[in-house]
């Protein structure tokens, strides 16, 4: 039989609950509707309000150098060489191409983008949106920070500049945009957050920087490399720079304060000076002490404080000569306490080359103070 009052009973439950599905609708409005007017303005997204702030300023930069090969191998063979005694080999000559971005930060014709994009470069042409191109002069690099400033020859009116923006105030979750020239294509976007800060570059496989990038979802592809990393606001918060072919859709970008920091002696042409002390280091716990201790076959007994572990001493580094050595725990710097290896290597690279650093180590069961005057680290541009 038909059971006519279930409907009914079903619409008088509708009725005495509709005011609050009437009050969860109200919410999710107010909630949504910000998030709509900032994804959607006149039609538009906010990316491309960033885009457009920033699209122009944005460029290719196709480079060549020169680099030379030996020849066949067979001319270093002795049955070969012992019937054509006089006849040297001549080395032949190779010529490498490469693209990566920039962006142009003053009107005159001034830009920023990564060291390997343009280092030992022979020649550097720059494209613009527009479809010009300028000849590229390197002023200035920073093999270590992976920094170059590049000046455009025969700029004769202004061009369109990126504004900068402030990458200490940059949150996790953020928007970030990727503006740049991957894989050869042109005036390519993509979107993605701010995933992580202070990512050491020695976590993303790069121990010979010196650098804590932003770490983002946006797409970074080859030739995105020294193209900007955008706020939602348009800003350049960020220059996108490191790949690891292991990762899956995670890039890596250097935060434009240390860009900003560097800029002007770049722009001049100075050498930039990284001091360093010569360890190999950890950051070190009472955690990790017990469970070095509780090994009976552990060489050496640690220390169960906060610090940082000296893993490695490299010879003839400044390290070595003040006398530190493999298992002492560094926990602080002129009487600053460090309980990282981040900490540390900031205090480093916060120092100037001839620096003397007061450390506090603790060598087994004695608190010592060691003192090391910093050098400069080897190689830095």
């Amino acid at each position: 039989m038909l059971n006519l009052k279930q409907p009914f009973q079903s619409l008088r439950w509708l009725g005495q609950w509709s005011w609050l599905l009437l009050a969860v609708s109200v919410l999710l409005w107010n909630w949504s509707a910000p998030a709509m007017a900032a994804v959607s303005s006149a039609g538009h997204s906010f990316v491309a309000a960033a885009v457009e702030r920033v699209g122009d300023a944005v460029v290719r930069i196709d480079t060549e150098r020169t680099v030379l090969r030996s020849v066949d191998p067979l001319f270093n063979d002795p049955f070969f060489r012992q019937f054509f005694p006089g006849l040297a080999p001549l080395p032949q000559e190779d010529r490498l191409r490469g693209q990566g971005s920039g962006f142009i930060i003053d009107s005159s014709g001034i830009l920023m983008t990564n060291a390997h994009v343009v280092s030992q470069a022979d020649t550097v042409a720059v494209r613009l949106k527009d479809g010009r191109v300028f000849e590229g002069e390197v002023r200035g690099v920073d093999e270590v920070s992976d920094l170059a400033i590049v000046k455009l020859k025969g700029v004769t009116e202004p061009l369109p500049t990126a504004p900068l923006g402030d990458s200490s105030a940059v949150k996790v979750g953020d928007w970030a945009i990727a503006v740049g020239n991957p894989l050869g294509l042109d005036n390519t976007v993509t979107l993605g957050i701010v995933s992580t800060l202070h990512r050491s570059s020695a976590q993303v496989g790069i121990p010979d920087k010196r650098l804590e990038f932003i770490q983002t979802d946006a797409a970074i592809n080859p030739g995105n490399s020294g193209g900007p990393l955008l706020n939602e606001a348009g800003e350049v918060i960020g220059i996108n720079t490191a790949i690891r072919a292991d990762a899956m859709g995670i890039g890596f970008a250097i935060p434009i304060n240390k860009a900003k920091a560097l800029q002007e002696r770049l722009v001049r042409g100075e050498k930039i000076s990284h001091a360093y002390l010569g360890v190999q280091m950890t950051t070190f716990t009472p955690a990790m002490a017990k469970e070095n201790n509780a090994n009976p076959n552990s060489p050496v007994m640690l220390p169960e404080v906060n610090g940082v572990l000296v893993v490695q001493v490299l010879p003839n580094t400044p390290a070595a000569k003040a006398g530190l050595r493999w298992g002492d725990v560094i926990t602080a710097v002129d009487g600053q306490p460090i309980t990282s290896a981040e900490e540390l290597q900031a205090v480093v690279d916060a120092s100037k080359v001839g620096q003397v650093l007061n450390l506090t180590i603790q060598r087994g069961d004695r608190v010592q103070r060691v003192s090391v005057r910093t050098a400069e680290l080897p190689g830095a541009a």
